[in-house]
């Protein structure tokens, strides 16, 4: 965590408020550790593997074989490791450069993210090189964190990685959800959209998953590698049409949609398909895991917790000025509580990009929120993260108060021409107001903070 703050941050107050709301973001997020999840949802009874309401007796396995993607994922696969011992036969996962963890029996491959890389194709067809070797008397673990999508990249021949980073840049700055980014992907890859529990059939399949998607759709998280896709190539150009962007796609990704959506190319297995009789998804955590831990140390810390809502999405700046309206409006009535007050939301926002700048979607929320709250005493806004990684900086999210805007403009900083042109890190950096926490084992959306008003 960066916890510097200059001297002229304003009275003790606002860096007391500022500490609060760190440590209740941190409880937050070490609340969801992918490790500690994992743990709370499998377990050894004897020589009997017991996932949620099911079990896998271990003598009737011949191996197990560990597979996935996604930033957490390591953690996940050292949990199972310490698990399961010489039990695991081998396996690979996919995991962000940096995001790793200690294991013996399971290789880890670091890839890019957000846009995929030759290493993560790589990465990729050892893995569905692994799946289709699994017999009917095996078991696939499949472990699915945040970032899966991108660190699980399979291209559909004739479709190139190059193609594809092309795709996947053009969903990002367009401001498409996840849900809609998904649907595209799909049916570009050959493991996605319930195709990796194809590969690996007849083999029983366990998908263990850490939720980074409101809702927890099973065919959302990380492109939904082990579930039944409920979304179809129509559906992908529709998502593609809506954002005006098939025109722009390279012809080879435009052919394949369309062709799927003319039915010459086969569907991703539905759910009816046989293979998913021997395939079991379990979420083993999300975002309401953090929500609820930042709310318990919140009142810990003298404030009334407010959960808004763990499913909020949309526009981060709008978002962020709804939010901030919610805090005036305790400030002037007490209503929908009176301070000091701890309001809490979740979910994942998104940026639509009108200029060059860096930052990312926690950023951008505190710089939209802290302009609105300009010149309030008494108020403090964090969000960050729960991965570590807000957009493509180095920095989980930001942190604000009343006096932000004044600090800024001392040093020659424009918030609004900044906000104009996605350009918060550069506006947060100098302030030292940037949250640095580096990996933090855990991918479950984003925290978002606002204390209003003092304790007792």
């Amino acid at each position: 965590m960066d916890r510097r703050t200059k001297s002229g941050a304003g009275p003790q107050l606002e860096v007391d408020l500022r500490r609060a709301a760190q440590m209740i973001f941190l409880t937050g997020v070490r609340a969801a550790n992918a490790y500690h999840a994992v743990n709370a949802h499998l377990r050894l009874e004897g020589q009997t593997l017991v996932a949620g309401r099911q079990r896998y007796p271990m003598e009737t396995i011949e191996n197990v074989f560990v597979l996935g993607a996604g930033k957490a994922s390591a953690v996940m696969a050292a949990a199972v490791e310490r698990l399961l011992g010489k039990h695991v036969t081998g396996g690979l996962i996919n995991v962000k450069y940096g995001h790793t963890a200690p294991v013996k029996r399971i290789e880890l491959n670091e890839c890019g993210h957000p846009v995929p890389d030759a290493a993560g194709v790589a990465g990729a067809r050892r893995i569905m090189d692994i799946a289709r070797r699994a017999g009917e008397n095996d078991l696939v673990i499949c472990l699915i964190s945040g970032g899966a999508s991108a660190l699980l990249p399979a291209p559909a021949p004739p479709i190139t990685l190059e193609e594809k980073q092309q795709v996947t840049r053009l969903l990002l700055a367009c401001g498409a959800t996840i849900h809609e980014i998904n649907a595209v992907r799909k049916h570009l890859s050959e493991v996605k959209g319930g195709q990796l529990a194809r590969l690996a059939y007849p083999a029983r399949v366990l998908s263990l998953l850490l939720s980074d998607v409101i809702g927890d759709p099973l065919d959302v998280i990380g492109s939904g590698p082990t579930a039944p896709d409920a979304s179809t190539f129509a559906d992908a150009l529709a998502v593609l049409d809506k954002y005006g962007l098939r025109e722009r796609l390279p012809a080879p990704v435009r052919e394949r949609l369309e062709r799927g959506a003319a039915g010459k190319i086969p569907e991703t297995p539905k759910a009816d398909d046989p293979v998913f009789q021997r395939t079991q998804n379990l979420i083993v955590g999300n975002n309401r895991t953090a929500v609820d831990a930042a709310a318990k140390i919140a009142r810990v810390f003298g404030f009334r917790p407010l959960v808004l809502s763990t499913m909020i999405e949309g526009e981060t700046r709008e978002v962020a000025r709804v939010h901030a309206a919610i805090v005036r409006e305790i400030l002037a009535s007490g209503r929908p509580a009176r301070p000091p007050v701890c309001l809490i939301s979740g979910g994942e926002t998104t940026v639509t990009l009108r200029g060059n700048g860096l930052g990312g979607r926690n950023q951008e929320f505190v710089l939209a929120a802290a302009i609105e709250l300009a010149g309030l005493p008494d108020v403090v806004v964090l969000s960050g993260g729960t991965d570590g990684t807000d957009g493509p900086t180095d920095a989980a999210g930001a942190i604000a108060d009343g006096a932000t805007l004044a600090r800024a403009e001392r040093i020659g900083l424009d918030a609004r021409r900044m906000l104009a042109e996605n350009d918060s890190y550069h506006f947060f950096e100098p302030l030292g107001d940037l949250i640095k926490t580096g990996p933090t084992n855990t991918n479950v959306m984003d925290l978002r903070l606002l204390l209003v008003g003092k304790p007792d």
